[in-house]
């Protein structure tokens, strides 16, 4: 089954990124087909999606995801830097 989610960040106003979006099946299809849509990038990994298909909308992730969560920050710089 297909799973998705969508975090926000905005350096200045927060502390660590939240969930704005999460989802399985049907709904996580409308997720990433919004994210195409509007040329959100997507980026893949399971475990990831896993854990912040426990938070709640809005929430903040917690301190164990900031590694995993920057290293995708990263990937998502370099990709926004090339185009």
């Amino acid at each position: 089954m297909k799973k998705a989610a969508a975090l926000k960040y905005n350096q200045n106003t927060q502390v660590a990124p939240e969930l704005i979006a999460k989802g399985e099946g049907e709904l996580a299809q409308k997720i990433l087909s919004l994210a195409k849509e509007h040329d959100i990038s997507i980026f893949e990994n399971k475990g990831l999606v896993d854990s912040l298909l426990n938070l709640e909308i809005h929430q903040e992730i917690p301190p164990r995801l900031y590694q995993t969560v920057a290293e995708l920050f990263s990937w998502l710089m370099k990709i926004e830097q090339k185009t």
